[in-house]
C-alpha cells in the first residue's frame, strides 16, 4: 500500500536489525487530534510502504527490501577487526570435533566412563582409603539419612581417624540407597555392611558414632554394636533453641516480625521507602532477614536485624503510600521491642555455640561440655528476668539437661579432660575433676597394657614366621647335602635333625653380666612401677600444664607433646578423632545435590555412591 503523505517515528536505539535503516514505526493522529505511534505497522523511508509488523518479526521488512530495493545492502556490513581478533558469532561457534581434526580418533562413549573409567578410579582410591584406614589406631563415624531429587533415600557414612602425625582426617566411605523404611534395625543393617566392607572392626575396641538426635539413629547405633553414641552438638542447641522459640509469647511476636520482613519482601516499593529512609537515618542500607523454619540462627539473624533496622521500618511503614497496602500488618509497640532485644540477647549464647561449632575446622566431641555448660549458665533463672525469657529458659533449660546424662556424660567430661585448652575442667568442682582423672588413669593404664600385649603377640608371631622360615631353609639344604654326599656316615642325618631342632626352637639370647646377677630381682619389679606409678606422674605433669589458648588447635599441641605422655597420648588420640557434630555426613547433602541434579535424576544408585565418593575423597 502507498501513500505520499506519511510521517515516520524512528525505531529505538534498542532495534538493531539492519532493516531499522530504512524502515520507522506509522505515526497516526486520533480523534482527538493527538498524534500517536502505531507500532503494529511500519513505513519504508524509500517508498512509503506501510508493511505490517509483528514484535521481534523484521521478516516482511526484509522480503520488501529484497523484492523492490535491490540496490541496497540487505546484509550488515563486516567489521574490519584486527587480525586474530573474533568477532561474537566467531567466538561462540564450536570449534570442530575431535574426529575432524584427527581422522582416527574414536571419542568414547558414555558407557565406556560409567562402566570402565569411573569404576577404575573408585576402586583405586577405595584402596587408598582403605590403607589409610587399617593404619589408623582409631576410627569414628557419622551417619545420616538424606533423600535425593528423585526421591531415592540414601545413607551415607563417614570416617574421622587421626594418623601417626596428629593430623585429623575425613572420608566419606558410601551413599547407599535405602529403599525400605527409615527404621532403626534397617540403618544398623547398613552399618554393620559398611563396618565389614570397610574392614574397620578391631578385637577389644569399640568405635564411636555421631548422629543427629533421632529415636531410629539412636536403635540404629545401639544394634549396629558401635559405641560410644554421641549425639550432634548442632543439632541439640537447634533442638534446645526450637523449644525456647516454640513459647506463646514468643511465637507471636515471630508470626509479626514475619509478615513485616514478608511484605517488605514482596514489594519493591515499600522496599525503596525503606531504604530511602536508612539513608535519612543514617542507617546501615541491609535488607531485612527472613528466617528458615529448619533453622533456629536464622530467626535469631531476623530479630537482631530487624532490631537494627526498627527505626526505617516504622518510619517506612508509616508512609501513606505504604500504609494502604500494609493495613493487616502491626507494627510492634515499645513493650514489643523491648521483648524482642531480650529474646536476642538470651538467644546470643546459643547462637555463639553454634558459630564455634562452624567455625573450628576440626570441632572435636571435647568441645561439647564446655559449651553445654556455658548454656545452662546463662539460662540460670534471673529474678529480673520478664515473664517471656523466664519461659524461654524453663523451656531451653528442660530441654538441654537431659542430654549427654549417664555413662555418654563421664565420658565426654574425659575427653575435654585430654584436650589441654579444658585441662584445669574449670566447669567442674573439685570431687569431679578427681574423678574424671582417676577414669582417666585407669583407661590409659589398661589402654597402655593393651597395646603392648599386642606389640608381643606381633613380635612373637613374626619371630616364629622367622624361625620357620629358617628351619625349612636348613631342612632343604641337608636334603641337598644327603643327596650329592652318598659317602657321608648314617650320623650326618641324625646330626642334621639336630641342626633343624636347634634352628627351630632357637637358644634364648644371653644375657649380660649384670642381667645375670640382678635380672630375677629387677626385672619384673622395675616393669611393674612404670606401669602403675607411669601414669599417675603423666597426669600430674598434664594437670599442672599450663591450658593453651582457647584459639589453638589441640591435635597441634599433642603432635608436639606426645613423646612427654607415652601412655595418656594414646588415649586423647582415640577420644579427640571423634567429632563434636554429624556435619561431616551433612556436608554430603549439598555435593549429592549438584550430582543428583534435575538433568541427571535417572542416575543409578551405584554411581552416585561412586561419584560422592570420588568427589569427597579426591578433592
Amino acid at each position: 500500500m502507498e501513500s505520499n503523505e506519511v510521517e515516520i517515528e524512528d525505531a529505538p536505539p534498542g532495534y538493531k536489525s539492519y532493516v531499522w535503516q530504512y524502515f520507522g514505526f506509522l505515526i497516526k493522529i486520533d480523534k482527538d487530534g493527538n498524534r500517536v505511534t502505531d507500532k503494529t505497522k511500519t513505513v519504508c523511508k524509500l517508498c512509503n510502504a506501510v508493511i505490517p509488523y509483528t514484535t521481534s518479526n523484521t521478516s516482511n521488512m526484509n522480503h520488501h527490501l529484497q523484492r523492490h530495493h535491490k540496490n541496497v545492502k540487505t546484509a550488515p556490513e563486516k567489521t574490519n577487526l584486527p587480525k586474530g581478533q573474533l568477532t561474537m558469532k566467531q567466538a561462540l561457534t564450536p570449534t570442530l570435533p575431535p574426529s575432524m581434526l584427527e581422522p582416527k580418533f574414536k571419542m568414547p562413549c558414555r558407557g565406556h566412563f560409567s562402566e570402565k573409567v569411573i569404576p577404575e578410579i573408585y576402586n583405586e582410591t577405595k584402596q587408598s582409603v582403605k590403607e589409610c584406614l587399617k593404619n589408623a589406631d582409631c576410627v569414628a563415624l557419622t551417619t545420616d539419612s538424606w533423600t535425593s531429587r528423585a526421591t531415592q533415600s540414601y545413607v551415607t557414612i563417614t570416617a574421622e581417624v587421626i594418623n601417626e602425625k596428629w593430623e585429623k582426617k575425613s572420608f566419606v566411605l558410601q551413599t547407599r540407597e535405602l529403599s525400605e523404611s527409615h527404621t532403626g534395625v534397617n540403618i544398623a543393617h547398613v552399618l554393620r555392611n559398611a563396618l565389614s566392607e570397610w574392614e574397620l572392626t578391631r578385637p577389644q575396641t569399640t568405635i564411636a558414632c555421631v548422629t543427629d538426635n533421632a529415636s531410629n539413629m539412636d536403635i540404629a547405633v545401639r544394634e549396629s554394636g558401635l559405641h560410644p553414641h554421641i549425639k550432634c552438638l548442632a543439632h541439640v542447641v537447634n533442638l534446645a533453641s526450637k523449644r525456647g522459640l516454640a513459647v506463646s509469647r514468643v511465637a507471636r511476636l515471630l508470626g509479626r516480625v514475619r509478615r513485616i520482613v514478608t511484605f517488605f519482601h514482596k514489594s519493591t516499593t515499600a522496599t525503596a521507602v525503606l531504604t530511602n529512609k536508612q539513608t535519612q537515618l543514617e542507617l546501615p542500607r541491609h535488607k531485612l532477614i527472613t528466617d528458615v523454619q529448619t533453622r533456629w540462627n536464622s530467626t535469631y539473624d531476623m530479630l537482631a536485624r530487624y532490631l537494627e533496622q526498627q527505626a526505617a521500618v516504622s518510619a517506612a511503614l508509616s508512609c501513606p503510600g505504604i500504609r494502604r497496602n500494609a493495613r493487616e500488618i502491626d507494627t510492634l509497640d515499645n513493650a514489643d521491642i523491648s521483648d524482642v532485644e531480650d529474646i536476642v540477647k538470651l538467644l546470643k549464647p546459643l547462637k555463639t555455640a553454634t558459630t564455634v561449632v562452624c567455625d573450628e575446622k576440626e570441632p572435636t566431641v571435647s568441645l561439647i561440655m564446655p559449651l553445654k555448660f556455658m548454656i545452662e549458665q546463662s539460662m540460670s533463672p534471673d529474678e529480673n528476668d520478664t515473664q517471656t525469657i523466664a519461659n524461654m529458659k524453663s523451656a531451653i533449660l528442660l530441654d538441654i539437661s537431659d542430654r549427654y546424662s549417664g555413662d555418654c556424660n563421664d565420658m565426654l567430661q574425659e575427653c575435654t579432660a585430654l584436650d589441654p585448652r579444658f585441662r584445669s575442667l574449670s566447669h567442674l568442682n573439685d570431687e569431679q575433676r578427681e574423678s574424671v582423672y582417676a577414669r582417666i588413669g585407669e583407661k590409659a593404664s589398661a589402654l597402655h597394657e593393651q597395646r603392648n600385649q599386642t606389640s608381643d603377640i606381633d613380635e612373637r608371631t613374626t619371630r616364629a614366621s622367622a624361625s620357620t622360615s629358617g628351619a625349612a631353609a636348613e631342612q632343604a639344604r641337608v636334603m641337598v647335602e644327603e643327596a650329592q654326599g652318598a659317602e657321608q656316615s648314617q650320623e650326618e642325618p641324625v646330626e642334621g635333625e639336630r641342626q633343624m631342632q636347634d634352628v627351630t626352637q632357637p637358644p634364648p639370647p644371653k644375657k649380660t653380666a649384670l642381667e645375670d646377677l640382678l635380672g630375677s630381682s629387677y626385672t619384673t619389679v622395675v616393669e611393674t612401677v612404670q606401669s602403675s606409678r607411669g601414669i599417675e606422674m603423666e597426669i600430674l605433669s598434664y594437670r599442672n600444664g599450663i591450658p593453651i589458648p582457647l584459639n589453638s588447635s589441640p591435635l597441634e599441641w599433642w603432635k608436639v607433646n606426645a613423646y612427654a605422655y607415652p601412655i595418656l597420648a594414646p588415649l586423647a588420640k582415640a577420644y579427640l578423632c571423634i567429632p563434636a557434630t554429624s556435619v561431616p555426613s551433612e556436608r554430603v547433602f549439598s555435593t549429592a545435590g549438584d550430582i543428583v541434579s534435575a538433568q541427571r535424576s535417572l542416575i543409578t544408585p551405584e554411581h552416585v555412591d561412586m561419584l560422592v565418593f570420588l568427589k569427597k575423597n579426591q578433592s
